[in-house]
């Protein structure tokens, strides 16, 4: 049925912006002090990070452009970990568990994935090292192990020599970087095979997306792992490092 243009039209109200939805949290966590100046702008970052100071009594938030038009909830639950880590006050799971559903729902990593392709960089060294050539421990424990059907990613060494990590493989950038570290005489060969053998792993078994979590390590990927003649014996020697 048409109405006649003379007729009102009822709107609800404006949604909140994420000015609005973080000041709100703020008097949430903390109710007796005066909300400070809010400001939030949507950055271009490589990865889905987000960040937050307090400077000069006013609230700075640099969230990233991923969230651009997010739902509410997805931004308010963001407010809550920001503000909750910046104030130390305990994070409720439930802003946890909504935040990280919400990365990890497929057209967001989908997302994810091409911008850490578009804007990320990779800065590697070569696969020759001083002491070890990743590309031929590669296609040897390829041969081993994968029955040569593994493609060669992008291989190198670290920039920097890490204590934390000891490799890591980069499916945006299908790159799998070994630790400078281990380029080393006084290290055993094993050191450096084993570790390239495990981020050889991640290449043959995926993460997998499990409910809210992402799994890296699956069950295939640990009964895979097992199979390592040496892999004891490995792990008692880089825990030396």
């Amino acid at each position: 049925m048409l109405k006649s243009a003379s007729m009102q039209v009822e709107r609800g109200p404006l949604p909140e912006t994420p000015e609005q939805i973080c000041i709100r949290v703020f008097c949430e966590l903390k109710p007796r002090s005066r909300p400070p100046r809010v400001e939030v702008q949507f950055c271009p970052f490589a990865n889905p990070d987000s960040f937050v100071r307090m400077e000069e009594g006013r609230l700075q938030l640099r969230v990233t452009d991923l969230l651009e038009g997010a739902p509410r909830p997805v931004l308010e639950a963001l407010a809550h970990i920001l503000l909750g880590k910046l104030f130390r006050k305990p994070v409720p799971a439930i802003y946890e568990h909504r935040y990280r559903r919400h990365l990890n729902c497929r057209e967001v990593r989908r997302s994810v994935h091409l911008l850490r392709q578009i804007r990320g960089r990779k800065f590697i060294s070569g696969p020759r090292g001083q002491h070890y050539d990743l590309e031929e421990i590669f296609e040897e424990l390829n041969l081993r192990y994968f029955n040569g059907l593994l493609a060669r990613p992008l291989l190198g060494w670290s920039r920097r020599p890490s204590r934390t990590t000891l490799g890591h493989y980069d499916p945006s950038h299908n790159a799998l970087i070994i630790n400078k570290l281990l380029d080393s005489a006084a290290l055993p060969p094993l050191a450096v095979e084993y570790v390239l053998f495990h981020e050889m792993l991640h290449l043959r078994y995926p993460a997998q997306q499990r409910r809210a979590r992402r799994q890296i390590h699956t069950r295939e990927f640990r009964e895979a792992e097992r199979l390592y003649p040496q892999l004891r014996e490995a792990k008692e020697l880089l825990k030396q490092l």
